[in-house]
């Protein structure tokens, strides 16, 4: 308190009396003035890979300026002035793209068939393994992007497949979806629904989806509501915890992601949609129910 009352007057007084007038040393004032510098540093380092990834993610903030990625960053519980969103993006040389038309951040621009919207934003369901909802999302480190794919069960909110890389492709995206198969093996009839991208569209992801017998969902072009549970999945990861964070690699992020999936969001974090249980919680709730129908159903005749 005593080393902030000297910064606020050093501008108008000798540091030396203001020292002596608060009873500290010198030396110290400048060890702490130092540690403060480089730990604003190390923040400033945090809210610019957070704006950088709001940007990424949701193309329409590439149009905000300062005073509205400000208001973005409060809403996120990032205490950040105006003032200092200005100066991180003038120093970044982050600039607002004015006079654009909104473009969306999915690559439709590709000449595969585009399946039916199956959902048409109904997100109700009776059991796990009817919908699958797939997508992929951006994730800033100093080594440049990190791109999560990942497959969410629509019933359990559980992301039941993943996969990381350094960029989008049918190639990620596959494996995230042949992971959920190998664990889940769902039945023919599954839907699984995703946005019009060209690694979902493309026929080696499609061919996969085709040999387990899902039916193909897509989102309408430029319509994020229609897979309104997957941007909520992400919304959640990025605000509890790559927000947070500073990532050097991308391998340090992967790992993080990975164990905050795994460790925290598919086994212990509560779901008001699933009565505030956990997705795991809530499918050994299931279990136990549909074990319990079958012990009272009545036995076959003899």
């Amino acid at each position: 308190m005593r080393y902030a009352l000297i910064r606020c007057h050093e501008s108008h007084h000798h540091v030396t009396s203001l020292c002596t007038l608060f009873g500290v040393g010198r030396s110290g004032y400048y060890d702490w003035k130092k540690r403060e510098v480089s730990q604003r540093a190390s923040e400033n380092q945090r809210i610019r890979a957070i704006i950088e990834d709001l940007r990424k993610n949701k193309a329409v903030m590439r149009t905000y300026g300062s005073p509205r990625m400000a208001v973005e960053l409060r809403a996120l519980g990032i205490a950040c002035s105006e003032n200092r969103v200005a100066r991180i993006m003038r120093d970044y040389d982050i600039r607002a793209v004015q006079k654009k038309k909104f473009r969306t951040g999915t690559d439709a621009q590709h000449d595969y068939p585009i399946a039916p919207n199956l959902l048409a934003q109904d997100f109700t369901t009776a059991y796990p393994d009817q919908v699958w909802l797939s997508d992929g999302t951006h994730i800033w480190t100093q080594e440049g992007w990190l791109v999560l794919a990942a497959v969410l069960d629509l019933h359990l909110r559980r992301c039941v497949g993943m996969a990381m890389g350094p960029r989008i492709s049918s190639t990620l995206a596959r494996q995230a979806l042949l992971q959920a198969i190998a664990a889940r093996r769902p039945k023919p009839g599954l839907i699984h629904h995703s946005d019009r991208g060209g690694e979902y569209a493309a026929g080696a992801y499609q061919a996969v989806v085709a040999r387990h017998q899902m039916r193909a969902s897509m989102s309408a072009t430029g319509n994020c509501y229609d897979n309104a549970p997957m941007e909520s999945f992400f919304a959640t990861l990025k605000k509890e915890l790559v927000y947070r964070q500073t990532y050097i690699t991308r391998n340090e992020a992967a790992l993080s992601v990975f164990h905050y999936i795994e460790g925290f969001y598919n086994t212990h974090r509560r779901h008001s949609s699933l009565g505030y249980l956990s997705p795991l919680e809530y499918e050994q709730k299931i279990t136990e129910s549909n074990q319990k129908s079958m012990q009272y159903s009545p036995n076959p005749p003899y």
